[in-house]
Parts: structure tokens; sequence; C-alpha cells
């Protein structure tokens, strides 16, 4: 089957309609489907130069969306980095977010338990493990437990 630029320019759209993408998932998801790097490859640097697709737009997205489920600035950032945005728009698009990691995990462990203390060792590492795992540094989850 031949293709064309507007077939896989058409196709760029309808999965940009449905949310941002970074430059690198885009190309990744055409690629997926058309064999033609080269065609991919200038499709999306039309759409780049059409500010259709953007690495910076796609960053403030997501980490605005991130926090809003509550995950810590470590992992937002290996996210976007998985997603080949770069340090730099990383960067930009937190110091945009201007969020308070404290009160974001203060806000978590309310959610997840409550008022609670944790009774014992084991309590207390396994949820330092779960703080961990949704990306935050060490001295946040310390000011947890305070």
């Amino acid at each position: 089957m031949v293709v064309d630029a507007k077939t896989v320019r058409l196709k760029a759209m309808d999965l940009l309609a449905r949310r941002e993408h970074s430059v690198k998932e885009l190309v990744r998801k055409l690629s997926e489907r058309y064999e033609d790097w080269e065609l991919i490859s200038t499709v999306v640097s039309q759409l780049i130069e059409d500010n259709l697709v953007s690495d910076t737009r796609f960053a403030e997205m997501y980490v605005r969306s991130r926090i809003g489920k509550q995950f810590g600035p470590i992992k937002i950032k290996n996210d976007l980095r998985e997603r080949g945005v770069s340090d730099h728009n990383i960067t930009l698009a937190m110091n945009e977010a201007d969020q308070d990691w404290l009160q974001l995990i203060q806000k978590l462990s309310k959610k997840k338990y409550g008022e609670t203390v944790p009774s014992e060792a084991k309590e207390t590492a396994k949820r330092m493990r779960f703080f961990q795992s949704r990306g935050f540094d060490s001295d946040s989850i310390r000011f947890i437990f305070k």
C-alpha cells in the first residue's frame, strides 16, 4: 500500500485531536502504522512548524495532569524524559506549575491514610515505599512522618 503525506498527516492530526503528544510519541505511533521514515519525519517537521505538536505544550499539560493525580516531581520528570521531552522543557513546565510538593504529599497522605499514624516500623516502611513510587523525594517523605 502506497502512503502519501496527506494520509500520514491525517493520522497524526487524529492522534493530536485526542490529546497532546510529545514529538517522540507521535513519531513512534506513526512509525508503528507506516514504514516510510522519511515521510513521517517530513510530516512531523511540518506539524512542529505549524505549532500543532509541541514538546513545551505537551510538558505543561502533562505536569498539570500528573499533579492533579498527586504524583511527585521525580516521577513526573522521569516520565517526561521517557517521552522524549528535553530537560529544558521539563524545567520550564515544572516551574510554571509552581507546585508546593510538601502540600501535595500531605494531601495524598491524608487521602490515602487519613489521620492515622503508622504504629510500627513495617507500616512506616510500607508508606515510605508508596510515596517513593509516586515520585516524591526523601525530604518530602520525611516531612510527612514528623
